[in-house]
């Protein structure tokens, strides 16, 4: 770690642990920064003056409906602002905001509102017949229903049995309320439910001092200035969204909230918002890159984005197009950001190293400690308190398995080199075996990406004749591309080794993902071998080794 070169430290770096709350932080920067936009919704423009006292309005009007301190508020809705406007009200009142997903139905938006016990829901119109399938909406008492378009048709007077209003408005004139004096760094401020791909989600409580290191350890890896634009279009229901929001504040910046990702817009909205940073998940970087080149790739003055999961081929050819720098760091909703590297010593391949606020570990099915070198489990811990967060709501098992032996276990498998860079392996649960071997996945879909007709990938394990995994790949081809399969293996016969090199290949239109633009891979195995997948064996190719 030596060798790297970072940039300057957070401006509020080093704050007392009892003022690292959000009501706190929203005070501090409305005194410091009164009139300068801190939020922008299209035409809407709210100052840090503004942001801080619709907090203190939105907290009044949340009590004055009932909802008292460690109540939860559930949110269903699109990118708009009074989502922001209920987080920020909870977090003063120290209530627990539970932003949902968009895509959720049926019997995971059931889980998640009988799970977190929301006594309010605060929705839009179109997702509220949602509510009338399922059977159980858990403690929920009433839903306000957010502001429809003019001549959309009345919402109804309930949904799923719950009785239906309009909601208030939440900021604007009207009385306000001091900040809770029970609010502590502590204190959860929201319920982020992970995506629960392999089976029930699990309800993340964020502390509230959780979004301050947030903002502090990502403002120093973007090397933020209080100039800086920051554009998402990415769901404000996602941590990666609302802790951008939190980097904004405490470093004095702007914030843009766009409504959706739009590949044939993106370039458009950033020249628009006028931004200078955004944020992107991999999927995103590959619909970009496969557009044809025009003016407005350069049109723009961003000048760096958030990137995780990054193609390793793209990570220098986006920026030589596009201008823009991608910074891969590690980071999930339970822990912050604890690897990362700084701007222009990024290394293709590798996530960062160990960064000073926190402590990183790979372990064996033992927790062992393994040597530099060998794979294993990703364990993480933070040098400071509430930084991670605190457990998963209601499910103790879960909560202790996770955060066994004092450290938090991601369920990734990474190697860790000996100069202290750490590289992705792949995710416990997708790790394949075969003939003996184990095969990393992540980097069988690498080096299939790196083919120019291959658009996206998923690789996976199906069942073997011979009772352990073959490696199977689900591919997007790019645009104009015809399917080559033969052509695919001669691509990766000098690339991978050959076990790892897929036996099966389905060419698919798209790949199922989660909102949050996670490959859904237990959607890939249940489909597993069909008729119109391509079988390496059946088709007579022999892999040269």
């Amino acid at each position: 770690m030596s060798d790297l070169t970072w940039g300057p430290k957070h401006p509020l770096r080093g704050l007392p642990v009892a003022e690292q709350t959000l009501p706190a932080l929203l005070e501090r920067q409305a005194a410091a920064h009164g009139p300068k936009p801190l939020l922008r919704f299209g035409a809407d423009v709210r100052s840090y003056d503004d942001v801080a006292r619709g907090a203190a309005r939105a907290a009044a009007v949340l009590a004055e409906a009932g909802i008292a301190p460690g109540d939860r508020v559930a949110l269903l809705a699109g990118n708009r602002v009074e989502l922001l406007e209920t987080v920020l009200g909870c977090a003063w009142l120290g209530a627990i905001a539970v932003p949902l997903n968009t895509a959720l139905r049926a019997a995971s938006l059931q889980h998640t509102l009988v799970n977190s016990e929301a006594k309010l829901l605060i929705a839009d119109a179109e997702l509220l017949d949602r509510l009338d399938a399922i059977e159980d909406t858990g403690a929920l008492e009433r839903v306000w229903v957010l502001a429809q378009p003019e001549g959309a048709a009345p919402a109804p007077a309930t949904a799923g049995g719950v009785p239906v209003s309009p909601a208030p408005p939440l900021t604007g004139d009207g009385p306000t309320r001091e900040r809770s004096a029970a609010v502590g760094p502590g204190t959860t401020a929201a319920i982020l439910y992970t995506s629960g791909t392999t089976g029930l989600s699990k309800g993340v409580q964020c502390p509230q001092a959780q979004f301050y290191h947030w903002g502090i350890v990502m403002g120093e890896l973007l090397e933020l200035r209080e100039d800086d634009v920051l554009y998402t279009c990415l769901p404000l229901f996602h941590t990666n969204a609302i802790n951008a929001f939190v980097q904004a504040l405490v470093v004095g910046a702007t914030f843009v909230v766009g409504t959706r990702f739009s590949a044939s817009r993106f370039w458009d909205t950033l020249v628009e918002s006028d931004a200078t940073v955004t944020y992107l998940l991999g999927a995103m970087i590959n619909i970009l890159w496969d557009r044809e080149p025009t003016p407005a790739d350069r049109a723009h003055r961003v000048r760096i984005a958030l990137s995780p999961a990054t193609p390793t081929n793209l990570l220098e050819p986006f920026r030589e197009r596009f201008g823009i720098r991608l910074i891969e760091a590690y980071g999930s909703t339970e822990t912050n950001a604890p690897i990362g590297a700084p701007p222009e010593q990024q290394r293709p391949g590798f996530m960062g190293v160990q960064l000073d606020d926190f402590e990183v570990g790979v372990v064996d099915e033992n927790d062992g400690h393994v040597p530099d070198g060998t794979p294993g489990e990703l364990v993480l811990r933070s040098r400071h308190p509430y930084a991670f967060a605190t457990g998963y709501f209601q499910m103790p098992e879960a909560t202790v398995k996770a955060w066994q032996n004092l450290w938090f276990h991601t369920g990734d498998r990474v190697v860790r080199d000996p100069d202290g860079w750490v590289r992705f392996v792949d995710r416990l649960k997708d790790a394949i075996r075969r003939r003996g071997e184990n095969i990393s996945s992540f980097e069988v879909e690498r080096a299939l990406l790196e083919h120019p007709d291959v658009s996206a990938v998923a690789v996976y394990a199906v069942p073997s004749e011979m009772a352990e995994d073959e490696v199977m790949a689900a591919i997007v081809l790019a645009e104009g591309a015809s399917p080559d399969p033969v052509a695919l293996m001669k691509h990766c016969e000098p690339r991978l080794t050959y076990f790892s090199i897929p036996r099966f290949v389905e060419f698919v239109a798209e790949l199922p993902l989660t909102e949050n633009g996670k490959i859904r891979k237990q959607v890939l195995r249940d489909a597993g071998v069909t008729p119109t997948t391509w079988d390496r064996e059946s088709a007579g190719y022999v892999l040269a080794r």
